[in-house]
């Protein structure tokens, strides 16, 4: 077999040792197959370049979203520390500057004191004769009252709104006027307490200490919370937990609520303020403080059974009674003089009533509870049990406006007009309003 040219040239070349020429050809192979790898490279440059372009936009999406959510989550976690940081800081400058003004009211009663003995005439036979020398010996001790003696019975709250010594709680802490009350402030001194006013309209009532220059806390604005305002609520706890201190925020607002104590009065309370911070027993007459320590509520009872629904009476709607203690040394506020049932789709159809909204002239549970109190401007203007008030100055009596907060906004002397319906007859009734008597 015969070699081809090409190997002979090359072999010869190799033989007698023409280096230059092998390194030209050397040269010349690595730059032919240089430019068949480029060729190759530039047929197929589109589906290369795709190729390589798709997988630098995966890692360039991969590592921006790993590098927003890095600097997310670090936003978020700065974002999350400097809240809580900036409300505990509210929260514990907000009680500094309060807690001093806060007071615990102590409850006692002369209650009567008794004493246990033994009746000798319960060791005789009761036989008789029948039975000679049977002796009963049964020593059951019986009890005799021995006087009285001062007991502590219960417990509230209630906060200085002057520095001469006015404090605010609630009515039903002081609502019994034969017993003493006591009130212990902040720094653990006990003063002797006296009864300056019972509202007639709202659960508020004023007591009053001796002394002066008493830390009083300043009174914000009700009309302006929001749901989810961070709010907090100091009292003595249970009657035991002296200036306890709770946090929370407004749950709900406008709620209307029945409210009962532990002698059987109930009173409906309107418009007033739901939170979630814990209100307990002995909470009562407190303030709930927004996180300014500024008064937008006055707390006053908690709904039996649950956890964390609290109600506070809204600071704007006690102003009034404060200033007029202030003023004139007791509540004046205008009062109507019914008792009522507020008209519902259910108590339409318990009282095959003919309207769902309105309320109901109806006497109280108690048989010294007339529907109409006697003398009042609602009996001077002939208002009678079972009359329905429809209206008072054009407002309509449903779930958003109740007679009690139309009655609250109106003056002493003032006559307002009710829109009644008197069997079945719908009829213009014009009341002159007069002071309400503080009981």
């Amino acid at each position: 077999m015969q070699e081809l040219p090409l190997i002979k040239f090359i072999k010869k070349s190799f033989y007698h040792k023409n280096l230059v020429f092998v390194f030209l050809l050397g040269l010349l192979s690595s730059l032919l197959i240089i430019a068949l790898g480029f060729g190759v490279v530039w047929y197929y440059r589109a589906n290369i370049f795709g190729y390589f372009a798709k997988e630098y936009m995966k890692d360039a999406q991969i590592q921006s979203i790993e590098g927003e959510n890095g600097a997310k989550v670090a936003t978020e976690r700065i974002i999350e520390k400097q809240s809580i940081f900036s409300q505990e800081t509210f929260v514990i400058d907000a009680v500094k500057k309060t807690n001093p003004g806060v007071v615990s009211i102590i409850i006692s009663q002369q209650v009567p004191k008794y004493e246990a003995y033994i009746d000798p005439n319960q060791n005789n036979n009761p036989f008789g004769d029948m039975f000679p020398g049977f002796n009963f010996n049964f020593n059951i001790p019986q009890y005799r009252q021995n006087g009285t003696e001062r007991k502590e019975i219960g417990g509230g709250s209630g906060f200085f709104v002057s520095a001469d010594g006015l404090i605010v709680t609630n009515k039903h802490v002081v609502d019994q006027k034969s017993a003493e009350y006591t009130v212990f402030t902040n720094n653990g001194k006990k003063h002797d307490a006296k009864v300056v006013a019972r509202d007639p309209v709202l659960d508020i009532a004023l007591i009053k200490i001796e002394g002066l220059g008493f830390p009083y806390l300043s009174l914000g604005n009700s009309d302006t919370l929001q749901i989810g305002q961070s709010v907090i609520a100091i009292g003595n706890a249970l009657g035991e937990y002296r200036n306890t201190v709770s946090v929370g925020v407004v749950s709900g607002l406008a709620r209307s609520i029945t409210a009962g104590d532990n002698s059987g009065n109930v009173e409906v309370l309107d418009h007033v303020i739901q939170t979630d911070a814990a209100i307990n027993p002995g909470n009562s007459g407190g303030p709930l403080l927004d996180l300014s320590g500024r008064v937008i509520g006055v707390n006053v009872a908690i709904a039996q059974g649950s956890q964390n629904v609290g109600f506070a009476l809204p600071i704007n709607n006690v102003r009034g009674a404060i200033e007029s203690v202030k003023s004139t040394g007791k509540i004046i506020r205008p009062y109507l003089g019914i008792r009522y049932v507020t008209i519902n789709t259910e108590i339409k159809d318990k009282n095959n009533l003919t309207v769902d909204y309105g309320v109901l002239v109806k006497t109280g549970i108690n048989a010294n509870e007339p529907a109409v109190i006697p003398g009042s401007p609602a009996d001077k203007a002939g208002i009678v049990e079972n009359d329905i008030i429809l209206e008072i100055d054009g407002a309509k009596l449903d779930d958003k406006t109740s007679l009690a907060s139309v009655i609250r906004q109106k003056s002493i002397g003032q006559t307002i007009k009710l829109k009644v319906l008197h069997r079945g007859e719908e009829k213009n009734v014009f009341v002159v309003l007069e002071a309400a008597q503080d009981s």
